[in-house]
């Protein structure tokens, strides 16, 4: 085992690995999950070597994306937890609403979280059980103000999610996510 500290990441490695991950943002917003490294190098204004240094695979790319996002929904999370003094129920469901947005404005990510790879969810293990340990408590409250229906769980939101996502992608008429979400958030109301 090394004693060695580890060395803090120079300043124009920190901002390439931000510039990848913005571009690979757009690239996969543009192209989905078939979009290839290359294009993130050339989106980003970087060689490709300098996205593989930072990113071995794409689904590590991918992960991160998704990290990082999960990591946002648990900051809207904490957020809502904190807010003592708003009906629990409307609490919650603000903070969903929060969270959809965050989604729908990033089709890069929205395709990644819609990815099945276990290689990409790895990354965001850690920062989905935070987030899952504070719905939870978000969902304890509501409850307990008998506002939000008992059956309901935390673990229930990935699959409405999923299916939000997914209503995301959808232009057609008749699709709209806004419209789909406050159905799901009716449904999760107490009666």
């Amino acid at each position: 085992m090394s004693t060695t500290p580890e060395r803090p990441i120079r300043a124009d490695a920190r901002r390439n690995r931000e510039r990848i991950l913005a571009a690979a943002r757009a690239v996969f917003a543009r192209s989905g999950l078939e979009a290839q490294m290359d294009d993130v190098a050339d989106t980003a204004g970087v060689g490709v070597g300098t996205v593989y240094r930072h990113f071995p695979t794409k689904d590590a790319l991918l992960g991160e994306l998704v990290a990082n996002r999960f990591e946002e929904f648990c900051a809207e999370a904490e957020a809502a937890l904190a807010d003592e003094d708003g009906e629990p129920f409307d609490v919650f469901a603000d903070h969903l609403r929060r969270n959809a947005a965050l989604v729908a404005a990033d089709a890069g990510t929205r395709h990644a979280l819609m990815s099945e790879s276990e290689a990409v969810w790895a990354h965001a293990v850690p920062a989905r059980a935070v987030l899952i340990e504070l719905n939870r408590r978000l969902i304890a409250r509501a409850q307990a103000a008998g506002t939000m229906r008992p059956d309901f769980g935390a673990d229930d939101i990935p699959q409405l999610m999923c299916g939000l996502s997914a209503t995301m992608g959808m232009t057609g008429p008749g699709f709209d996510w806004r419209r789909h979400l406050e159905l799901l958030i009716d449904a999760m109301r107490s009666r």
